[in-house]
């Protein structure tokens, strides 16, 4: 694809942005940030498995992050971290242009990620991360036992 628009002018990006073409900029902001392919298959196997849950929901009240699942009675928070955002450690690969940029920018992502854990964790919730690589009938069982084990006194951590 061409950096040229219809005019036959070279692109240019809009001020502030960090994209390095046009194309890149449309894929990046065609990037979902819920309701991915991952999270889907792993909501339809948890409630075809019976069990309820809130989507894109903030675990805490007055907290500026939202997990991807949430049970509060149960007190689980679910994330399906994607591998590039999120900085995979198997599947990561860091972009050759701008460099500077994205090593602070997933850096951040995975300090705020940490931070978020420990919030959690120290309220009680016990926090399931898994990479969006990872088969959704493995991790609905993990969910599901979770859940299940928190529900009924077990609290397994």
């Amino acid at each position: 694809m061409s950096d040229q628009s219809q005019e036959g002018t070279l692109w240019t990006p809009p001020p502030g942005s960090w994209a390095s073409s046009a194309a890149n900029r449309r894929s990046m902001r065609g990037n979902r940030s819920r309701d991915t392919s991952p999270e889907r298959a792993l909501r339809s196997l948890l409630h075809a498995s019976g069990l309820r849950y809130r989507v894109a929901a903030k675990p805490l009240p007055g907290m500026r992050r939202t997990a991807d699942l949430v049970f509060r009675p149960a007190k689980v928070a679910v994330f399906v971290d994607g591998c590039f955002w999120h900085g995979c450690p198997d599947h990561f690969v860091p972009p050759k242009t701008n460099p500077d940029y994205w090593r602070e920018k997933i850096g951040g992502n995975i300090r705020r990620d940490r931070e978020t854990d420990a919030k959690l964790t120290a309220e009680g919730w016990l926090v399931l991360r898994f990479w969006e690589h990872e088969g959704a009938a493995d991790c609905a069982k993990q969910v599901s036992d979770a859940v299940r084990g928190r529900r009924s006194g077990k609290r397994a951590q």
